[in-house]
């Protein structure tokens, strides 16, 4: 939080920023306050921090400092809250563990707005609000006065002179001797342009202080804003005057309001100032079109010209991110005009996702009728994202004057635009067909909202077109969560299906939990940065490092020449380099390594290693390319039962289709990380690693640095997220960091930027389904061919396990007499895409439900219908010959429809669909039948170490890691039952490959099963010791009877489950040990003509067993369940046809939001469901509520079939998944679309390609 004494305002202001992008320098005069500084765990935490961690928000952690530094900034200026407030004080946060929900709860109680009482709830909450510490304002930190002041200041870096002069004089004499320094407010431009697209600017002036540039001045035109004004200034100053003036007076203030809703985050508007997003001369900026539109007039000013007024027209971006102000002038202030009587105006944005996103397609538009009359007088229509500059539709609007505002102005519009709006089909952004719908799309929403407006002038809106003109607004959304109580009974000691905190969200909540990253420097420590291919499929012909090494730092590069040991890699079969040698074979593809002294002089340094490559061909970029090319790893997979081809002659229809589902970044908090440190004999070295999988990282840095394993320990202590991305692809930097430790004999470290990582780690597999489904009348599947393809990239890793599981899961939760599953892996020039929550099981069970939602389209019953007539029963048996006992699914399905009273909720829906042409509802309900164990027989095993120490203390370790998924503190609880001590006398300091040899990866949910077993198993070996203890010492306590033992340490290892195993060859075996099942049933509401969707309710009921912590369960249900939303309805990987990633960073990768949870969310963990095959009757529950969301993609489905019908357009039709607004609008098809057809595949190169 930065705090600011503002001159204008005489008064301090605290904001959230993002420290990423603030400047060193423009933190002069202000106080900073990090989360350590407002509480500690030794001190006393501030209730910011405490509510976080009690009301179980606070998983992995990594995002936590700053989700209560955005709460303590908005609580200091505003003690008491609205849940508006709090919601828009989190549109600059993301978390990718929790779903938000917890966070967002703890936060109501600082509110006036009292918990919601449910008559659903049962009598044990998950945490109880009067516990919390009360907020005492008159207790925070007080602004040092000596910050009062401001100053010219000057400071100049290794490359960068900072001038921040006090006087609009000084700027102005600046700018003559400085012409082409940057000026900079809020940094939100300028830091991007030089953190990724390298640029410099040797020369920047800081003006924020200087009294003119923030100086706000009414006027009879308007409203006149200095240019250093922040956009948080400008919408409050905005919404004061609308509050004020007579409304015809503020259309285009109000119209700034609703953009500035959807502009950034609060962190960046917080700094950001209005003069720096008009001179950025952005393309999609949201305000510059509202800005053209309007008419605002700008004050520019030079030393030798003086000053200037230009009205902000077509004329003032000359072009790409150029605007027509010479060198040497400064832009002073806007004037924002007043609108007339007989003025109309508003602004839209498009975008991915609707809040802290950068826009698709942005609209100002005006008009202005003949006095008394619906003669338009003067049109404006500014876009942002149809050109390489802000463009004004000044055909259009010339061609629209004089003419009555009515049905024929709308055709004449409509067909004036779509000539008018042109985009060639390889333009940058993609998404044509898309971006010039919406510019008709945003005209007709304005031509309607102006229609109801004129209200005595013409005929108003037809009622089921109101909801076109409607401005979206947020309701706040409430939970439910539902799980058994404890039996009566139970002791208070005995944690074991308890909401337990976390043990870890107190340290976390304060920033004292201590990640990779945050271990302080080690003496003479150097840091690393990788150098990456730029080619996806060459060879290299050369590489030059002289420049590089010669910079400042740069203490040496690294190759594979430098490698000691074997430079072949892998997690399985070793098919992949640590450094590449002469062939690279994607983007990324790690070619070797710069080490210098710190991390900004590694990075500029790796830039500047020169690479000449000799481009290979073919180029498999895509499935496609791989089905061309038959480029396919070994072995294709089958699964088969019954007989197909009697299946298919007995069927009353058989239908085929095909979908598409796209990958997704696993984009944990925390990026990939190592530390190497060498201990100077013997070759041994210490890792401390951000990992799922210390063995083997262990393994492959031994193997890299020929040692024995022996010699390498690896330590992890937590990691900030994982979700599979962190199982294998992680061995990928620690085996670079460690070979340059070893060569240099010194620490290195390397933590990935967001861009980096996202680049070399790969993702979830892309998937591609072709299916030929034989059906009765009834509905009931008879018989199914399903053939799937998936993007393994440039290595095999574990992209066939992945695929035998999308196999395994290919029926999903339904009974097919007849069935045969085939499964080819592609090999192409991407980065190898890797484990991702799930493991394939998501994107089989997804091409399942689409078959199904195509049987029940094509019969025109009800989906919910035939899914529930398909269902498994118990006793079944799966493809795979297994056969289903203790199966649940009918009674989470039962529970699902009533808690989410779905009979009442379709009624609802189809009502609303008759009365609204424009938005749509949808309803669908889900199942989900998800295996539970490594389908790699080996990896069934844990191991655990423990030690009692004489005062009683116990510290335990085990094979799994810990990554917010709470896995600690479950085995904490299950030492804790097991010996019968309280929790708080046993400890977990960190998993390390010299306590717990030969671990498995955490992961395939397994991890509370196997560990949780073997934690369990350990602790009744040391019971047994203690035994003969207190049968002498009967009267004794626990102290007294370990204070004698002196056998109290043991180490058990654990096999699991002989029985399991699966031979593809002959269809036998038992791959699964159980199953977890869960049910789904989500409503959404989509707008036809922009795509947008939003979630309005989700009911989840899924069976944990008996849980072990219902708090951690169902923050792993709500958290899987947003992973799911984001995966099937909002991310997108966006490649070049060259195989270059697009989408590096948040900027244009975009996982779910605060405003993405559903409105209202019940989730339920089903009761009286014991599960005898796991730790304390528990059920596995990390990856299964995943697939749920696809509720949410199939209720999106259901709302696009209702737009459909509207066009007369029926039966199946293909949606393929992410359901991003784009496809979803372009599948509404509708009189706007028709006059915006797409251009002819194979007549272009498109801007990006399906993977």
């Amino acid at each position: 939080m930065l705090s600011k004494y503002q001159p204008h305002l005489r008064r301090v202001l605290h904001h959230s920023v993002n420290g990423c992008l603030a400047p060193l320098c423009s933190l002069h005069h202000c106080a900073v306050t990090t989360v350590e500084g407002i509480g500690s765990v030794a001190g006393k935490l501030h209730p910011v921090q405490e509510r976080i961690a009690k009301s179980h928000g606070s998983q992995c952690g990594f995002c936590t400092p700053g989700i209560v530094m955005s709460m303590y900034s908005l609580l200091r200026n505003n003690p008491t809250p609205r849940m508006a407030d709090i919601e828009e004080a989190f549109q600059g946060n993301l978390c990718r563990c929790t779903g938000y929900r917890p966070i967002l709860e703890g936060y109501k109680t600082f509110t006036k707005v009292r918990p919601h009482k449910h008559t659903l709830m049962f009598p044990a909450p998950l945490y109880n609000p009067a516990d919390f510490l009360p907020l005492d304002p008159t207790q925070e930190i007080i602004f040092p006065p000596e910050l009062m002041s401001s100053q010219q200041l000057r400071f100049r870096g290794e490359r960068v002179l900072w001038l921040q002069p006090a006087s609009l004089d000084q700027l102005l004499e600046l700018k003559t001797q400085y012409p082409n320094a940057k000026m900079v407010v809020g940094n939100t431009e300028v830091g991007i342009e030089m953190k990724f697209k390298n640029l410099l600017y040797p020369v920047i002036l800081a003006p924020a202080y200087i009294p003119e540039l923030n100086a706000i001045q009414h006027t009879d035109e308007g409203i006149v804003f200095g240019a250093s004004c922040s956009l948080t200034l400008l919408g409050d100053v905005l919404k004061e005057a609308v509050g004020k003036l007579p409304s015809y007076q503020t259309e285009v203030f109000t119209s700034i309001q609703e953009q500035l809703r959807w502009f950034a985050g609060l962190q960046i508007r917080n700094v950001a100032a209005v003069g720096g997003n008009i001179m950025t001369a952005s393309p999609i900026s949201d305000l510059n079109p509202v800005f053209m539109a309007a008419g605002c007039k700008l004050t520019l000013m030079s030393k030798g010209g003086g000053e200037r007024v230009v009205v902000m027209d077509e004329k003032f971006f000359p072009g790409y991110r150029r605007t027509i102000l010479t060198p040497e002038e400064v832009l002073l202030c806007v004037l924002i005009p007043y609108t007339k009587k007989g003025q109309y105006f508003a602004a839209y944005k498009q975008s991915p996702r609707r809040e802290d996103d950068i826009s698709i397609v942005t609209s100002g538009m005006s008009v202005t009728f003949a006095e008394g009359s619906t003669v338009v007088k003067h049109l404006a229509l500014s876009y942002g994202g149809m050109a390489a500059t802000t463009v004004m539709a000044k055909n259009t609007a010339s061609r629209l004057l004089g003419k009555q505002w009515g049905e024929e102005l709308l055709q004449d519009a409509c067909s004036s635009l779509a000539e008018e709006m042109t985009l060639h089909p390889s333009a940058p952004g993609g998404m044509v067909t898309y971006r010039r719908t919406l510019t008709l799309s945003l005209f007709y929403k304005f031509y309607l909202t102006v229609q109801q407006k004129l209200g005595a002038h013409m005929e108003g809106v037809r009622a089921d077109y109101i909801s076109a003109t409607e401005i979206y607004h947020q309701t706040s959304p409430s939970s439910v969560q539902i799980f058994q109580a404890v039996p009566d009974g139970q002791k208070e000691e005995d944690v074991v299906g308890r909401p337990m905190m976390h043990l870890s969200a107190m340290k976390q909540a304060t920033g004292e939990a201590v990640y990779c990253d945050d271990i302080p420097l080690y003496e003479n420590e150097l840091y690393l940065c990788l150098i990456t291919s730029t080619k996806a499929h060459a060879r290299i012909q050369s590489i030059d490092t002289s420049e590089a090494e010669s910079m400042p730092g740069v203490v040496t590069c690294v190759f594979a020449k430098d490698i000691p040991g074997s430079n072949m890699t892998g997690p399985i079969i070793y098919d992949e380099t640590v450094l590449a040698v002469d062939t690279v074979t994607c983007v990324g593809h790690i070619i070797g390594a710069v080490v210098a002294d710190t991390q900004a002089h590694a990075q500029r340094a790796a830039k500047a290693v020169k690479i000449t490559y000799q481009e290979l061909q073919p180029v498999i970029i895509t499935i496609q390319d791989a089905i061309t090319h038959q480029s396919f790893f070994q072995p294709v997979r089958t699964i088969q039962r019954g007989d197909l081809d009697q299946g298919f002659t007995q069927a009353d229809h058989i239908l085929e289709g095909e979908m598409h589902m796209g990958g997704q970044e696993h984009f944990y908090l925390e990026t990939n990380v190592t530390v190497a440190i060498p201990r100077g004999e013997d070759g041994e070295m210490e890792l401390f690693v951000s990992t799922q999988s210390a063995t083997k990282t262990q393994s492959l840095v031994a193997k890299a640095l020929g040692v024995p394993a022996s010699r390498v320990v690896i330590r992890v202590k937590r990691m900030g997220g994982g979700f599979g991305g962190k199982e294998s692809r992680s061995t990928t930097l620690s085996t670079v960091v460690a070979v340059a430790a070893q060569k240099l004999k010194r620490p290195v470290r390397c933590m990935l930027d967001r861009d980096e990582d996202m680049l070399v780690t790969g993702g979830r597999h892309p998937f591609y389904g072709r299916y030929k489904v034989g059906f009765m009348k009834s509905g009931k599947v008879v018989a199914l061919e399903v053939t799937y393809y998936n993007n393994a990239g440039n290595s095999i890793d574990l992209s066939l396990s992945i695929m035998e599981r999308a196999l395994f899961h290919m029926e999903n939760s339904y009974s097919i007499a007849n069935i045969r599953g085939r499964g080819y892996v592609c090999k192409t020039h991407l980065p190898s895409n890797t484990a991702f929550r799930g493991f394939g099981g998501p994107q089989g069970m997804l091409i399942a439900e689409s078959w199904m939602s195509d049987v029940a389209l094509s019969l025109g019953l009800p989906a919910e219908q035939v899914r529930r007539l398909n269902m498994y029963m118990q006793g079944e048996r799966t493809p795979y010959s297994q056969i289903l006992d203790h199966i649940t699914l009918d009674r989470c399905w039962d529970q699902c429809l009533e808690i989410s009273s779905f009979n009442q909720r379709r009624a609802g829906v189809e009502t609303y669909n008759r009365d609204h042409r424009w938005t749509k509802r949808g309803l669908s309900v889900v199942p989900t039948k998800f295996g539970i164990s490594f389908t790699a027989l080996f990896l069934n095993q844990a191991g655990a170490l423990a030690h009692i120490y004489t005062d009683g203390s116990v510290l335990l370790t085990h094979g799994g890691t810990e990554m917010g998924q709470g896995l600690h503190t479950k085995m904490v609880q299950v030492a804790s039952r097991t010996l019968g001590i309280p929790s708080s006398k046993i400890h977990i300091t960190e998993t390390s490959t010299n306590t717990v040899p030969n671990t498995s990866p955490t992961a395939a949910s397994a991890s509370s099963d196997l560990n949780g077993a073997a934690v369990h198993n350990a602790c009744e070996i040391l019971l047994h010791r203690l035994e003969p203890y207190k049968t002498k010492n009967p009267k004794g306590c626990w102290e007294d009877w370990v204070s004698t033992c002196q056998s109290c340490t043991v180490l058990f290892l654990i096999g699991w489950t002989p029985d399991l195993g699966y031979d593809f060859e002959t269809n036998t075996g038992r791959p699964f040990n159980y199953f977890s099942y869960g049910v789904a049933c989500s409503e959404v509401e989509i707008d036809c003509l922009t795509g947008s969707h939003k979630n309005m309710h989700t009911s989840i009921v899924i069976d944990v067993g008996n849980s072990l912590n219902p708090a951690l369960d169902i923050g792993q249900v709500e958290g899987g369940f947003m992973q799911g939303v984001g995966l099937y309805t909002l991310e997108e990987l966006k490649y070049s046809p060259e195989g270059y990633l697009f989408t590096r960073g948040p900027g244009m990768y975009k996982i779910p939001a605060f405003g993405d949870i559903p409105t209202d969310l019940t989730v339920s963990l089903l009761r009286d469901a014991p599960n005898d095959k796991a730790i304390f009757s528990s059920k596995a529950i990390g990856e299964p509520p995943l697939f749920l969301a696809a509720s949410v993609f199939f209720a999106i489905k259901d709302a696009i079939t209702a737009a459909r019908k509207e066009s007369g357009l029926s039966g199946p039709f293909r949606l393929d998944s992410p359901a991003t607004p784009e496809r979803i609008r372009n599948t509404c098809e509708d009189r706007f679309t028709k006059l915006c057809p797409p251009a002819e595949p194979g007549t272009f190169t498109p801007w990006a390609v399906v993977v």
